[in-house]
């Protein structure tokens, strides 16, 4: 696997933890649970339990005994995330779906939290304080949703600016190269490595209308990967936790 070429994170007891608990619905296990298959995984229990710690001091996790479970902040990653994976179309008619900032932030961690919340929504920067998509996704909750005003509007070239806007064929080129490196992955250290990235992609999946979209289109070929190793990650977990 050439690991450069690929937006690959190499395993660390964080990102092993968050993936456990990422995946698991409930988003909790016990400690001990945590660092079995850590140690399974091929990491220090020392180290996991170390990293415990920390995420709780960060407010990573919360503890309730021997539990471990995400805070609100990545129970909302989780929920973005599941929504990734199963997004909820709607029927597209031509119609995009136009957000302009219309009440400035005084504070700048006022705008950057609005700029990520439309961004996790799919939609695209046109300009400075406008941002659309097409009208073929039923999009969470955006933060600061007061600051906005919706139009809807079609633009007089809508492939060209869903090109320019959203890079889909970069997203595909990366997309059919991390379901050729789950495929050849041996390790489950390895798959799961590979699994987060592939997770990570789906994040930034545009979900546009299939007329934008290089054909093929991998989307859901890497979601359909990506459940499946959920389901062996489950069955390697089964086996190896006493």
């Amino acid at each position: 696997m050439v690991r450069n070429s690929l937006p690959l994170r190499r395993l660390t007891a964080r990102s092993a933890i968050l993936s456990v608990l990422l995946g698991a619905h409930p988003a909790q296990a016990s400690a001990a649970t945590i660092v079995y298959l850590a140690t399974e995984l091929g990491l220090q229990e020392s180290t996991v339990r170390a990293a415990l710690t920390r995420m709780v001091s960060a407010g990573d996790l919360e503890r309730d005994d021997a539990t471990y479970r995400l805070t609100p902040r990545l129970l909302n990653r989780q929920k973005l995330q599941d929504l990734a994976l199963d997004p909820i179309l709607r029927p597209y008619d031509g119609d995009w779906r136009i957000a302009i900032v219309t009440t400035g932030a005084e504070a700048a961690a006022d705008r950057t939290l609005l700029r990520e919340s439309l961004q996790a929504n799919k939609f695209g920067e046109i300009r400075e304080g406008v941002w659309g998509r097409p009208d073929n996704l039923r999009t969470a909750r955006i933060t600061a949703a007061h600051r906005l005003t919706y139009v809807t509007g079609r633009p007089d070239d809508p492939a060209d600016l869903a090109t320019r806007m959203f890079h889909a064929a970069d997203w595909a080129d990366t997309a059919t190269r991390l379901l050729a490196a789950l495929d050849t992955a041996d390790s489950m250290r390895d798959r799961l490595e590979v699994a987060a990235a592939v997770v990570r992609h789906i994040l930034h999946d545009p979900i546009l209308p299939a007329e934008f979209l290089p054909n093929p289109w991998p989307g859901a070929a890497l979601r359909h990967a990506y459940r499946d190793f959920r389901t062996e990650f489950t069955a390697f977990a089964t086996a190896h936790v006493p």
